[in-house]
């Protein structure tokens, strides 16, 4: 998804759809072979659901899987280069990495006219997809039922309900060719001694809005019953170690709650999975959009609404060294960046239960050589919980920890692979360590895995990042490609980093939670302005103006005479107060929501209500908390700096008034001796007021500035809503439209004079 929907709302950068639809089987007869002696899918006697597919993992080197990422390819009728440079890159890319996975997390398409306004569906958009993905599996060599595709937000514009004549995910997905229609799907990668589950999850909404009110990602309980059943169904199995993987569109900041009150992140720790894999963010607010959720049970716990770090820390930390104990309650949730502009693509491996990930960047062409390091892991990125209960409880040491270990993809072959590790204890990094890596043989071999024999004990430290890992791969041809230099920590020791505020923004707020708090705030702030200092020049004796503040300074009473101000003009306060009435009780909007026209949808603070064409039923409050990005702009950037102006005004006009007659009662009294000059009196004290109204009132000429900056605010809103809703200003939404800029354009006109 682009994380704004328009230039005018982008400051809340801020849907989500759950498809309803049976599971299709599919013959199991027929076992599937990934070219490349890849992965054989499992026979079985019984028929098979697509949701519960199970493939087994075949050649070497066997401890080691991995899968491919992609995410928001954004494929556009208006920019025809995102589909030409991924038929270019993306399956040679593929055929030199051979994942046992492809796994493609939402808005295949981009939904959107030129201008960015308009957003519905366009069927050229998906046949240009099909026509894509077919030539990608045809030129990477993979079998194309291993690719996975999920619908992302765009995928949804205007979608009125699942299988109808708009639902082109259906129709042109890969997931629907291969009859993968249920809103959960299921596949095991079986290795020798362990299962790798990855299940993928499609909570866009049931019925799907046009944007920029289709943002969020909307489980259902159902769902959630769902995803529970698929990550616990091989648990009750004894003996292979499970590692559970979900992936989906939407982060968790932008997934909503259940209708009872339940949320992905709850399920996803109940089964510790290791990682969920999502998009939907780009890169526009940072690349490091990344979050690790650690189990608290603290009642008083923040975590409903917001997260201050990237790293969460535990209510308590409790070793427990039992045999097959259950593991630490965590997860790493790992935004990814976009097809669209940054062109990348992202590696997950795991290597013996370890998880790692490798993100890159196509914009300056293809790869010849890609290094992913899969031991040790990454100190900033590793789920430190599970791997400092490992590490204290021995559980798989020295068996996973033996060797340094990384996977190298290349289209040339490989003469050295070279490990290097730095100390940063010095100050500036020190090479300690360099050793020759082997490359792991096996007579079919999947893809190529060199390992170093080191002393791990050797670099246990108290801090995660004092030592550095960097490989150096060499090929055939004399070229060098180095892998990120990167912390580790093999006592699962934690590497902390930060969130910009904007990367905080994104990621670290629960926006489904935090929507009603902020409309309240803003409702209640809104409302404390316009009634308390009414209540007080009604009910107090105590006064507040221009004259009290001046003999009386302080903030208090600066604020009280500003606002006094507004209530005195009486058309301005009762307009405020019945335009938030209105906002509160009426709808804001009638457009349209679907793709193709019918019925329109109303928008109130509380979401659409809206009726679909295959029903006379009725959709009440879809889209919620998704409107928070026409309402809470609204609110913030319209409404209140209106009603702050407007009392500005007020007040400087009071201030006019008071200079004002300050300056014709001292002129009076210097003509008071010429009784028969008053109409030359009169005649300067016009002139007096006119070179004063257009010279001396500089403040009013910054409110009158700070009026039209709001003015063309509302009216760029106004513009983008009627764009995307097909509406007209004076039809469906008059009073959203027209009461502010009435209101400003007479507290103008009314403070423009002492009369």
């Amino acid at each position: 998804m682009e994380k704004h929907h328009s230039p005018q709302l982008r400051e809340m950068g801020i849907v989500v759809l759950m498809v309803l639809c049976l599971s299709t089987t599919m013959p199991t007869s027929i076992s599937e072979q990934q070219e490349g002696g890849g992965a054989e899918e499992l026979v079985s006697s019984q028929p098979r659901k697509w949701q519960d597919r199970v493939i087994e993992v075949k050649g070497g080197p066997e401890s080691v899987i991995w899968i491919v990422q992609l995410s928001d390819l954004h494929f556009s009728v208006h920019h025809p280069e995102r589909a030409l440079d991924f038929k270019k890159i993306v399956g040679p890319a593929l055929k030199m990495i051979n994942p046992s996975l492809v796994l493609i997390t939402g808005d295949l398409t981009d939904g959107k006219s030129k201008d960015l306004l308009t957003m519905k569906q366009n069927e050229d958009e998906w046949i240009e997809y099909q026509n894509v993905m077919e030539d990608v599996a045809r030129r990477s060599g993979l079998d194309k039922s291993i690719f996975y595709d999920l619908r992302g937000n765009h995928d949804n514009f205007g979608v009125p309900f699942i299988g109808g004549s708009f639902d082109f995910f259906s129709n042109y997905s890969i997931n629907g060719q291969f009859g993968r229609k249920g809103n959960v799907n299921s596949v095991t990668l079986e290795t020798g001694d362990r299962k790798h589950v990855f299940v993928g999850l499609d909570s866009t909404m049931a019925t799907g809005l046009r944007g920029p009110t289709n943002l969020f990602g909307h489980p259902t309980d159902q769902l959630l019953t769902q995803i529970d059943s698929q990550l616990s169904q091989w648990d009750s199995q004894k003996g292979k170690s499970i590692t559970k993987i979900s992936f989906g569109h939407f982060p968790l900041s932008f997934s909503a709650f259940s209708e009872s009150q339940k949320s992905l992140r709850d399920v996803f720790l109940k089964h510790s999975v290791s990682a969920y894999l999502c998009g939907h963010l780009h890169t526009r607010f940072g690349k490091n959009l990344k979050r690790h959720h650690q189990s608290n049970d603290n009642f008083l716990s923040s975590h409903k609404f917001f997260q201050l770090n990237i790293h969460q820390e535990p209510s308590e930390n409790t070793k427990n060294c039992l045999f097959r104990a259950p593991p630490p309650k965590e997860f790493w949730e790992w935004e990814m960046g976009d097809w669209r502009k940054s062109r990348a693509m992202r590696i997950v491996a795991v290597d013996r239960g370890h998880v790692s990930y490798l993100d890159i960047d196509f914009k300056s062409g293809t790869k010849k050589t890609i290094v992913l390091p899969t031991f040790p892991l990454d100190s900033r990125f590793m789920l430190t919980s599970s791997l400092h209960q490992m590490y204290g409880c021995q559980h798989m040491v020295p068996f996973s920890f033996e060797t340094i270990r990384c996977l190298v993809f290349s289209v040339s072959p490989i003469m050295s692979v070279v490990s290097r590790i730095y100390d940063t204890r010095p100050g500036s990094p020190l090479m300690i360590m360099e050793t020759t890596m082997t490359k792991f043989v096996r007579d079919i071999s999947r893809g190529d895995i060199y390992a170093a024999a080191w002393n791990y004990k050797a670099f246990e430290d108290p801090s995660p990042e004092r030592f550095w890992l960097q490989i150096e791969v060499i090929d055939v041809m004399g070229r060098s490609t180095l892998s990120e230099l990167r912390p580790f920590s093999v006592n699962g020791l934690s590497a902390k980093i930060s969130w910009t505020w904007k990367e905080f923004f994104v990621m670290g707020c629960q926006w489904d939670a935090l929507y009603y708090p902020i409309f309240w705030f803003a409702v209640y702030s809104m409302l404390s302005i316009l009634l308390i200092p009414k209540f007080v020049l009604v009910f107090s004796k105590k006064q507040y103006s221009y004259k009290t503040f001046i003999s009386e300074k302080g903030i208090i009473n600066c604020i009280a005479w500003v606002l006094q101000d507004l209530c005195r003009v009486h058309v301005v306060w009762f307009g405020f107060l019945g335009y938030l009435i209105y906002l509160l009780s009426c709808p804001w909007l009638i457009g349209q929501v679907f793709t193709d026209g019918g019925n329109r949808g109303y928008m109130t603070r509380m979401g659409w209500l809206v009726k679909t064409f295959n029903s006379r039923e009725k959709h009440n409050y879809i889209g919620s908390p998704d409107i928070m990005v026409v309402v809470l702009p609204h609110f913030f950037f319209v409404v209140i700096p209106s009603i702050l102006i407007a009392g500005a005004l007020a007040a400087e006009r009071s201030i006019y008034k008071e200079h004002f007659l300050s300056l014709s009662g001292k002129k009076e009294d210097n003509d008071s001796s010429q009784e028969n000059k008053r109409s030359g009196k009169y005649d300067n004290h016009r002139h007096r007021r006119s070179k004063f109204d257009f010279v001396e009132r500089k403040i009013r000429k910054v409110l009158l500035a700070v009026c039209l900056v709001i003015s063309w605010k509302h009216f760029m809103n106004c513009k983008v809503l009627m764009k995307a809703y097909e509406m007209n200003p004076l039809l469906h939404f008059p009073v959203y439209s027209l009461a502010i800029p009435l209101l400003v354009a007479y507290t103008v006109y009314k403070t423009g004079s002492i009369q």
